[in-house]
């Protein structure tokens, strides 16, 4: 046992000074009362024991073997001491506890050890379910994971009102191995706890009560007055799934109701690609009506899945995603007021995310009929993301049209989201700089113009920089964070944070044609239309591309991102970059001179109804070859990249084309699937396609530095 440090003790009262432990003080505990290194339990003045998870630091709470250790030896003085009931409570502010220790996964590579460290853990939230007094998780915040199994343990859970719960072991190629599967569903209606195991999302407080998840979701403050419901008896425990929903549990019921969730599982996502959601399925199907063979059920599965290829490949997805995050821990943005100029698709979509994530944001265009419809779009992104009326119309008092761009002289970051023209992009950088604050940042969104040509004739170069958001800017996490030889590396720093500010993830890129993400995309957009220019039909081309793994082919892609914007991106990255690479064919020259832009325009090689795209159903079998006539390019321009040293390392890469363009999160990244599929066989198959259709296919010489 350790002394509690300064900084938890002070965690720990900033906690109680609102009487959530009935007015006890941390400091002045009345009763028994032992420090761990994280965590911390004591006796308050009604007799309640308090149990609070402070995990040394870090600044979340994650289920950790030392924490299971830990809380075991909690269980076991607490049970001395004999009080009237516990509470588990967290010291961080960001929430409950955010799920499983991710990092102990690595350790874990064989399935009989697995089982072993899961059957230790469940050992620990038996005991805690057998404690023979109340026994209440207190969450504010996210309680996720193995930190809602670790809820669920407990007698009562209480909530607040705007907490985030979940089972997101999905997302790693796992479903809940901690007796989440059966004991969600002895308090949920079995749909909807499938439902939260199957796809991830998180339930808010209020629908976690209607939903049995939890029994009680108030404000934070009556955290007080709803422990001492449940400690006088006035909180009922959860009385389950009603009659209706425990009809569902019936064999024939369930296995019809199983059914319908493995088709709609298999039209978002391919059994051999993520096998967990099916597995999750199967469970239910086969245990549903016994769940005590159900957790059984759940640790064999469990532990399969831990071992899959697909569970390693998004725990490494997982690791990129934190490596991002990681370019900005350390650095203040100092940042408060961002201007956005252009209030077009993409400008109008930054603003409205910088404005959501608490930033004063004015808005410019050149009339107020032209930022109308962005606040329009803002009006409605808020109502799908923001939960409550005040909290959306403080994001919408923060976005402020401003046509007259008097939000220049205020803000401390200007971002220039005008068009892929030099000569109008300058126009705009020397009016800001006439206007701008000495040490506002002034960035761009650019997606295809070299920095350098970018920085010529501006005052403060060094205080330039490309900010570059994908398409849609909402549902996009990656942005490139664009750096060139003239640029401050505390400014670059600042750019980074602020971009994890706006809940984006931060890839430094070198200023290079394309930069990364748009550089390795065209060579196998070109492809895709050298394909359909020789007569494979565009669904043919999509269905290959999607059969790999992809979210969506690069035929639907192209219309999506705007066949104009990749038109652009083409001839830009042939005249910087490779003068040889293929001409765009006539076909997609023609339909951005009619107009058909794609998605936006509502035709473009597809035609788009209702924001869908309308699809000939084919039977005929793809050529084997095209989809390494597909791919290879895409991974033949990373290496070239990895060459060029555009980004740090082959991570940076990986975590790049996953959050920019969703390449195939369970194959661990591009550069992570040709190394698996081995280099050597990667540069045989290009020499193989560079015989077949000429030098665009000649093997980069960066495969070296890629290979083992």
């Amino acid at each position: 046992m350790t002394e509690i440090d300064e900084s938890r003790l002070a965690a720990l009262n900033e906690l109680t000074r609102s009487g959530l432990t009935f007015g006890a003080r941390a400091d002045k505990q009345p009763g028994s009362q032992s420090n761990f290194d994280h965590w911390h339990w004591y006796i308050d003045t009604d007799g309640a024991a308090w149990a609070i998870l402070d995990k040394k630091g870090e600044s979340t709470n994650t289920l950790s073997e030392a924490v299971l250790t830990e809380l075991n030896s909690v269980i076991d003085e607490v049970l001395a001491a004999s009080p009237k009931g516990l509470v588990l409570r967290s010291a961080k502010k960001n929430g409950f506890v955010a799920g499983a220790e991710i990092s102990e996964f690595k350790d874990m590579t064989d399935e009989a050890t697995i089982k072993e460290r899961i059957g230790q853990g469940l050992a620990v939230l038996d005991k805690l379910e057998a404690v023979p007094f109340p026994t209440i998780a207190l969450i504010h915040g996210f309680c996720l994971g193995g930190g809602l199994e670790l809820a669920l343990a407990c007698k009562f859970r209480i909530c607040r009102e705007d907490s985030k719960l979940g089972f997101p072991e999905v997302m790693l190629g796992l479903h809940p191995g901690l007796a989440g599967t059966w004991r969600s569903l002895r308090v949920m209606p079995p749909i909807d706890a499938m439902t939260a195991m199957l796809t991830g999302k998180t339930i808010i407080g209020k629908k976690a009560k209607r939903l049995g998840l939890v029994n009680a979701a108030v404000a934070e403050r009556h955290f007080a007055e709803a422990v001492r419901w449940a400690f006088d008896g006035k909180l009922k425990p959860s009385e389950g799934p009603n009659l209706k929903a425990r009809a569902m549990t019936l064999g024939p019921v369930r296995s019809v109701i199983a059914g319908q969730m493995e088709k709609k599982t298999a039209a978002k996502a391919r059994r051999e690609h993520y096998p967990a959601p099916f597995a999750m399925i199967n469970l239910w199907r086969k245990h549903g009506d016994d769940l005590k063979d159900m957790r059984h059920a759940e640790t064999e599965s469990f532990a399969k899945l831990m071992v899959s290829d697909t569970s390693r490949n998004l725990v490494r997805a997982f690791f990129l995603r934190e490596k991002l995050k990681g370019y900005a821990k350390g650095v203040e943005h100092g940042i408060v007021r961002v201007h956005v100029i252009g209030a077009g698709v993409m400008g109008g979509d930054i603003a409205a995310v910088c404005a959501k994530e608490g930033f004063q944001v004015t808005l410019q265009d050149r009339e107020i009929k032209y930022i109308a419809p962005a606040i329009k779009r803002a009006c409605e992104y808020y109502k799908k993301r923001i939960y409550t009326e005040r909290e959306r119309q403080a994001a919408m008092d923060r976005l402020i049209p401003d046509v007259a761009g008097d939000g220049v002289a205020k803000a401390d970051l200007i971002i220039e989201v005008v068009p892929e023209d030099p000569a109008i992009k300058a126009t705009v950088f020397k009016q800001c700089e006439a206007r701008m604050k000495p040490d506002a940042i002034l960035a761009t969104n650019t997606s295809s113009i070299l920095l350098e040509t970018l920085t010529k004739g501006l005052k403060a170069p060094r205080r330039f920089c490309g900010i570059h958001f994908f398409n849609p800017v909402a549902q996009m996490p990656l942005v490139e964070v664009v750096t060139h030889g003239k640029l401050d590396k505390k400014i670059r720093g600042r750019v980074t944070a602020f971009v994890d500010a706006i809940g984006k993830l931060p890839l430094p890129v070198k200023s290079a044609p394309g930069f990364l993400v748009n550089r390795a995309l065209i060579p196998y957009s070109i492809e895709a239309f050298l394909a359909y220019s020789e007569g494979v039909r565009p669904e043919v081309i999509d269905r290959v591309a999607e059969d790999f793994g992809m979210p969506m082919g690069p035929m639907e892609m192209a219309d999506v991102v705007g066949l104009d914007v990749g038109l652009h991106v083409a001839q830009v990255l042939k005249r910087d970059l490779d003068p040889d690479m293929p001409d765009t064919p006539d076909w997609l020259n023609k339909l951005v001179d009619d107009g058909n832009l794609g998605k936006k325009s509502g035709k473009g090689i597809y035609t788009w109804t209702k924001g869908k795209a309308q699809k000939t159903k084919v039977d005929e079998q793809p050529d084997p070859g095209l989809t390494d006539r597909l791919m290879l390019p895409l991974l033949n321009t990373l290496a070239e990249c990895m060459a060029d040293r555009i980004v740090d390392d082959i991570d940076a890469a990986d975590a790049g084309m996953i959050f920019a363009t969703g390449f195939a999160p369970f194959r661990g990244g591009p550069l992570n699937y040709a190394r698996t599929r081995g280099v050597d066989d990667i540069v045989e198959s290009l020499k193989v396609l560079e015989e077949q259709f000429g030098s665009r296919f000649k093997a980069s010489k960066g495969w070296a530095r890629i290979k083992r």
